[in-house]
């Protein structure tokens, strides 16, 4: 008997998020507890939470919830399946590929579920060229909602930092392990940076000198608007990626640059 996936998909209570829908590594709006935000680059959906209930996604549109990786083959049609039992969500691999989780944790079709937390969890699937496509998720607290700041703590190190579209490409390209969630992450060489960047911009002159200075400049901005541990006194000798280090830990922590920013090096 063939399944009607009309049937399957449409469910009770569970609602659309557009694709310009910000990226849920900025937390979410106020809303039930357990409730569970699925985010692509097509799109997404909430769910609130309810025994058996469940989300697909892949690269079939009309046969899953959220669509990742419509244009590459590599990605399963029906790639994980992020199913309600008891207290939690647990992802479940259903396709062909590995799910990269963070901490460098990999996810295979014959793995047990894995039970997500409260709050953030970007998925990663390696699909063909190189290219990371990402599924975001996001399970709220028992409040409901990201914890709000307190008064005193909005300062400009809380806000994200202004950053132009050279020094972001460049940026990203930096942190990109970072970004990817991986267990012991440093930043790129310089050389490796040059090398991705000028994949991507042929004609935009890139080299290891050209990303140093970039990243130098934005060093001293934040260096100057008060972020510690970004000159070579502050960290002393030998200096080795701690620079480098210390800039991009700022700039997740401000939120400056999340995992969604890896669509700029041809990433989703």
């Amino acid at each position: 008997m063939e399944v009607d996936m009309s049937d399957i998909l449409q469910v009770e209570g569970l609602e659309p998020l557009p694709p310009q829908h910000a990226s849920l590594a900025f937390g979410v709006a106020e809303t039930t507890p357990g409730t569970i935000y699925a985010l692509s680059v097509s799109g997404g959906v909430r769910f609130r939470p309810k025994e058996d209930r469940f989300v697909l996604f892949g690269r079939n549109r009309p046969e899953v919830h959220v669509c990742v990786g419509e244009d590459d083959r590599r990605v399963s049609r029906s790639q994980g399946r992020v199913a309600r039992r008891g207290d939690h969500w647990w992802l479940h691999n259903v396709g062909h590929l590995p799910l990269q989780l963070p901490g460098s944790r990999m996810l295979f079709p014959e793995d047990e579920p894995f039970p997500l937390g409260t709050g953030y969890t970007p998925v990663f699937i390696s699909g063909t060229s190189r290219r990371r496509h990402l599924m975001e998720l996001y399970v709220t607290g028992d409040d409901g909602r990201l914890p709000s700041p307190a008064p005193e703590a909005s300062t400009l190190k809380d806000k994200p930092w202004k950053l132009s579209d050279v020094e972001r490409l460049a940026l990203v390209a930096l942190a990109q392990r970072y970004l990817l969630h991986e267990a012991y992450p440093q930043p790129l060489a310089w050389r490796q940076a040059a090398d991705r960047l000028g994949e991507l911009q042929p004609d935009a002159g890139w080299t290891h000198k050209k990303v140093e200075r970039v990243v130098a400049a934005v060093r001293r901005r934040l260096s100057k608007g008060g972020v510690p541990g970004l000159t070579r006194d502050e960290v002393g000798e030998p200096v080795g990626n701690m620079l480098n280090h210390n800039l991009i830990v700022e700039l997740l922590h401000s939120r400056t640059l999340v995992p969604p920013d890896l669509r700029f090096l041809g990433d989703d």
